[in-house]
């Protein structure tokens, strides 16, 4: 029984937030495909039998499906849920109702369609961290090393008590928190590190070191570490409320850390020297969700923020079947005057595909095992 209800807050808060996100993403597509006069069949959240329904006054069917893993927008016209176009029965639309198909629209409506997506995902993190941000603020405390471990990465490099840490590999460096991030983020890999000592700047170039961490719940993962220590008091805590405009700043810097930490780790697998056990598919992002939930309502919703982000960027990868590869179709019908051959891209859907289900499995199998 206590097996059955840690699965079920562990599933619910998973759902929760995939639905958004998809919901969120699905909505930008769907939007700027309004904007641009075309005719949507299917406003889909998940895949399979539907399970409810409706259809509003533009003819659109608005559905929740049996599967809650994903959603899609079909195009009037579209053969199916990747927005392949039914050739052989556009030509049975009359000339009116062509005109509002995505197939007939020019290519730079349909780029703008593609992108909406990703670009509603990102703009969605932006607006959650910065509402977290401004409406409950921070507690923050100065970066300054208090401690250094001998024979550490830290020693070796040089760090002494008393620096104050001011950037990191070019990010602004807030608090001792985020130095603490991006250290953790950047597991063996060569950081530049700016600081103040007696009121003189200086750089230091340091290699991180590794270290196994256990989490609150005994997640074990490899993190960064440079064996410096802050010996702080409850009066070097101070709790940080930025006005409207900074938030904007800070926000944006976090946003460009998460997605430089991720492309800087998805290049380490790519070469073989990331740890694959980091990398989670839906199995550990809902054991994730429901770990967040227990946190609290903001600690879910900031999780959903940045998974939000992710799928955002992963969409606008260059592969088919995902948001990226149509783009690479469109930019080459921009370049050459005339889109690509139906063969190559019939070619590149089933590659894609091929790619997105092994990447699928691939995360399963990992995180299961």
């Amino acid at each position: 029984m206590e097996n059955i209800v840690a699965l079920f807050f562990m599933i619910v808060p998973f759902l929760a937030v995939l639905t958004i996100i998809v919901f969120v993403h699905e909505m930008g597509h769907y939007l700027v495909a309004r904007w641009n006069g075309i005719a949507v069949q299917v406003f889909a959240i998940g895949f399979g039998p539907e399970l409810f329904g409706f259809n509003d006054k533009n003819g659109t069917r608005w559905k929740v499906c049996a599967i809650p893993l994903g959603g899609y927008v079909k195009f009037v016209g579209d053969m199916n849920a990747a927005s392949m176009p039914n050739r052989e029965g556009l030509e049975q639309f009359d000339a009116q109702t062509q005109s509002s198909l995505f197939f007939y629209k020019n290519v730079w409506q349909r780029i703008a369609v593609v992108i909406a997506g990703p670009i509603a995902n990102i703009i969605f993190t932006f607006i959650v961290l910065y509402a977290l941000l401004v409406g409950l603020g921070r507690y923050t405390l100065e970066a300054q090393i208090d401690g250094v471990e001998p024979q550490s990465p830290a020693s070796i490099a040089g760090f002494m008590p008393e620096d104050r840490i001011v950037r990191v590999d070019g990010y602004l460096i807030r608090s001792f928190g985020d130095f603490q991030r991006i250290v953790a983020t950047s597991p063996e890999r060569d950081i530049l590190v700016e600081i103040y000592r007696l009121g003189t700047a200086m750089t230091l170039d340091v290699r991180t070191g590794v270290r196994e961490r256990t989490d609150q719940f005994g997640n074990i993962s490899n993190v960064g570490y440079l064996g410096v220590s802050r010996n702080a008091t409850q009066e070097d805590v101070i709790f940080v409320r930025p006005n409207p405009v900074e938030a904007v700043v800070i926000t944006v810097d976090e946003m460009i850390l998460i997605v430089d930490r991720s492309f800087k780790f998805l290049g380490e697998l790519l070469v073989g020297k990331g740890d694959v056990d980091q990398l989670g598919g839906p199995v550990k992002i809902a054991k994730i969700s429901g770990e967040a939930a227990t946190l609290g309502v903001f600690t879910l919703i900031n999780l959903m923020a940045l998974l939000s982000l992710n799928i955002g960027i992963f969409n606008l990868f260059p592969i088919p079947m995902l948001d990226g590869g149509h783009l690479v179709y469109y930019f080459y019908e921009v370049v050459r005057g005339k889109p690509l051959s139906e063969k190559f891209q019939e070619m590149g859907y089933r590659f894609g595909m091929f790619i997105v289900l092994s990447l699928m499995v691939f995360s399963v199998v990992n995180d299961i095992f």
